[in-house]
């Protein structure tokens, strides 16, 4: 009943078994499975995350912002007659 990393261990009815760090793989299969998962839950949930109505708002914002910049600028054809 040894107590050596990777061997079975029984207490009370409890079987256990560890494997070594050294042995296992980090990140196993991360880049193969792990991203092309992730991107496909993100597609199946944007719609529940960032409702449309959201995200419309926030462009209608945007381009209300810069308008707005874009009208506190001085028009240089006010000024042609003072060069």
């Amino acid at each position: 009943m040894g107590r050596q990393l990777g061997n079975l261990i029984r207490v009370r009815h409890i079987i256990s078994y560890s494997l070594s760090r050294f042995e296992q793989k980090a990140f196993p299969n991360y880049f193969t499975k792990g991203i092309p998962n992730m991107l496909r839950r993100t597609q199946d949930s944007i719609l529940r995350v960032a409702p449309p109505p959201f995200i419309g708002f926030y462009f209608l914002y945007t381009w209300g912002t810069q308008e707005f910049e874009k009208s506190k600028r001085k028009k240089p054809t006010d000024f042609e007659e003072e060069k």
